[in-house]
């Protein structure tokens, strides 16, 4: 096995652990969040997104629902669908809280506590080249492009005020850059260096994904 097969072996498993330790100390705020959800905004309390765990393989990654339902929903948040935030997801949205149940897709292999946030099937399809590289490394739900870029395009996008121009400020200022972080820290990614992006993301606060709903919230 190569030196980046073993690291990714050792990471696989690291995340499992992680993941399990994490479930059961917090199995108790999880159910709490659930039940906050259901008691102010109603169902569904989660919602399910379908992103990109390689360029051809398809899961959904899962979150307590933030955003009021529509019928039809795609591309990533911006300006145009802030009023559709409800009040408690305000308050998980800057809390974090929505993002608990990521953890599920850990367990499954979906993603890793670090690694390139997993895009939406449109623009990996849209910029298929780019995404064969990023995702070369298995999806994270934080990494070195959150760390860096996260706030940054929250501000970008938070002006935009329609949804084609919301794509196109994503597709033309956001993409590049967090491809070319994600690509960087690929290439100087040890065990050692993934734990102190994990611990830099909760003393932080800072985001574990990128807000983009694509299906019904």
């Amino acid at each position: 096995m190569s030196g980046r097969g073993r690291i990714a072996g050792l990471t696989r498993v690291l995340d499992v652990v992680y993941a399990i330790g994490l479930g059961i100390l917090l199995s108790p705020l999880i159910l709490f969040v659930a039940l906050v959800v259901w008691w102010r905004e109603g169902t569904p309390i989660l919602f399910k997104s379908e992103r990109m765990h390689a360029v051809d393989q398809p899961f959904l990654l899962w979150k307590f629902r933030t955003m009021e339902p529509v019928t039809q929903d795609q591309g990533v948040s911006g300006g145009d669908k802030a009023a559709r935030i409800t009040p408690t997801g305000k308050w998980l949205r800057r809390t974090r809280l929505d993002e608990l149940p990521q953890l599920w897709n850990i367990l499954r292999g979906d993603v890793g506590f670090v690694g390139p946030r997993p895009p939406l099937r449109r623009y990996v399809e849209m910029f298929p080249e780019l995404y064969a590289d990023v995702l070369r490394e298995r999806p994270g739900v934080t990494g070195l492009a959150s760390m860096i870029y996260h706030g940054h395009e929250e501000r970008l996008l938070s002006k935009t005020e329609t949804a084609a121009e919301t794509e196109q400020v994503y597709c033309r200022r956001c993409i590049p850059t967090k491809a070319r972080l994600d690509l960087v820290y690929a290439r100087r990614r040890t065990p050692c260096t993934d734990m102190r992006l994990m611990f830099a993301t909760v003393f932080r606060r800072v985001s574990m994904h990128d807000r983009r709903p694509v299906t019904k919230r």
